[in-house]
Formats: C-alpha cells, structure tokens, sequence
C-alpha cells in the first residue's frame, strides 16, 4: 500500500513539475493505469478491515449516552464522622456529620456520585462557555461529594458558614484560604486522569472530588444513579472511564462483567454512536462486592 500511494506522489511530483512559460505540459491519463491502481487501493482497503478505518475517524454528527447505576445488595450504613473542631458550627444542635462516600436511593436503589468520561474523542462540538460551577461548603462539609468541571470553566469556591475554611484540590496550585461568607474563583487549566481529592486543612474530615477535563465529555451520576454525556462524536469508537470513590478497582476504577461492551478491570468500555443517536445502556449494576463498605 504505502508503495502504491509513494508512486502515485512521485507521479504527481513529475506532471506538475515547472510554472509560467517553461511549464512541462503533463502527458494524457493512462486510463488503464489508473483503474489497475484504484483496483490495488479497494483490494487493500478490503483486506485490512476495521484496523485501517479505525485509525482515521470518518464519523460525522453526534451523540448522547446515558445510563443509571444502581446498588446490589444491602447499601452500608453511613457512619458519623469525628468532628472535633469547631463544633458549635460543624455539630450545631448535636448534630452529626455523616460519611457520604456510598450514597444509595433507598427507593431506586441508584448509586450517586459514580464518575464517567470519555478518554479521548478524535473532535469536540463546539459550545458555548459554561456557566460558572459553585462549589459551596455549609455546616462544615462540602456540598457537593464529587464534582466535574471543563478546563477552563470557572468553579465559584464559596464558604456559606460563619467559620473560615480552607479549600485544597490536590494537584493543582488551588489552595486558599475561605473567609466566613465568601468566596474565590478558581478555573482548572489542566486535566486530572482520574478525580483528585478536594480537602480542608482546617477540618479534616472535610473531603470531596473533583474531575476536570478538556473536552467536557464527563458525567456525574446523580442521586437516582443516572448519567447522561451529550454531543459525542459519532461514527468512531470511544472507551469510556467509569470511577467510583469506593470502587476496589485499580484508582478507584469500576469493573463491571459486561462483555458486550467490551468492559475491561480497569473500569473502561467501548461505545460506537450513530448521528443522533440517544444511546441508553439501562441499569448498570454495581454489586456490593465492588465497592468497599
């Protein structure tokens, strides 16, 4: 093949070869050559399958997936946390302070705060900017367990307790200081592999998540263990990320027995979308096992 395509460049080189008044004027098409090497490409073409058509994607349009995750088994009992600093904000009222790591719809069974993003995608639909992300903490918590954010978007930090808190997302430069009432603005410019913890120096059983990455396409389950990633580009195959906090996976990955999509122990899956499809994988169920309790 590559012998082929090389003599057809040097081919081109000879004919177009000059310019103005001294230009060689190209000889007449060798109708017969030329259907012996369209024969030769179409051949080879046929030959070398999906390995040739899959290092080149050709897809156009998008695509959405969705899904839901849900709990098998019993779910933990959250267990309350040592609060030991603070208290009359952080255990206002006797109040106790719970882990939210394995958070499961007592009705749905669905399984929050699973993480899922693409790895890597050949092109991106362009969007319009996001709107800023507010990441807040209130009685001495972090409001939201694990979060994503696009490079780039902004995250408004804020601290709606009358107590400052400290806000510090491993990995990156982003750790500051959070006076009572306020707050700052933080914008991620690069990606994590996988989500990195957010702590608080000041009170340390504060924690959460955070994923960021560049072309947007993650998702976060929500409190029904559903998840839906929009715009993905259709026409080639994408391996998809799946994590969990708990998960006892390598880094948290979650492995599933699903080998219709090619799930592998790492927490990873194959999906190829058609233009405008809404691709619905139905419940994924993650068995107790899986997730450390």
């Amino acid at each position: 093949m590559k012998r082929i395509l090389a003599a057809i460049v040097v081919g081109c080189v000879v004919v177009t070869v000059g310019c103005g008044p001294g230009r060689v004027t190209a000889p007449g098409a060798d109708a017969e050559a030329a259907g012996k090497i369209r024969a030769t490409l179409v051949s080879a073409s046929s030959v070398s399958g999906d390995s040739a058509a899959g290092s080149v994607s050709t897809g156009t349009g998008w695509g959405t997936l969705r899904g839901r995750f849900t709990f098998a088994g019993a779910p933990p009992q959250p267990k309350p946390l040592v609060v030991d600093k603070d208290t009359e904000v952080c255990s206002m009222g006797g109040m106790k302070l719970l882990d939210r790591s394995v958070l499961v719809d007592s009705s749905s069974k669905g399984l929050a705060n699973v993480v899922v993003f693409a790895r890597k995608t050949s092109r991106v639909k362009t969007a319009a900017a996001e709107a800023p992300l507010v990441f807040d903490q209130k009685n001495c918590e972090f409001l939201a367990p694990v979060f994503a954010a696009r490079v780039g978007q902004q995250v408004d930090v804020h601290n709606s307790d009358p107590i400052g808190h400290n806000t510090n997302i491993a990995g990156s430069s982003f750790n500051q200081l959070i006076p009572a009432g306020q707050g700052t603005a933080y914008k991620p410019d690069a990606e994590t592999g996988m989500p990195t913890m957010v702590t608080c120096n000041i009170h340390p059983w504060m924690k959460a998540y955070a994923v960021f990455r560049k072309d947007g396409y993650v998702a976060v389950s929500g409190v029904d263990g559903s998840f839906s990633i929009a715009d993905l580009p259709a026409g080639e195959t994408i391996e998809f990320q799946v994590w969990h906090e708990r998960s006892g996976g390598p880094n948290g990955a979650v492995g599933l027995e699903k080998p219709e999509l090619k799930w592998t122990p790492k927490g990873r899956f194959q999906i190829k979308l058609e233009a405008d499809e809404v691709k619905d994988l139905g419940t994924l169920e993650i068995p107790a096992s899986a997730i450390g309790t």
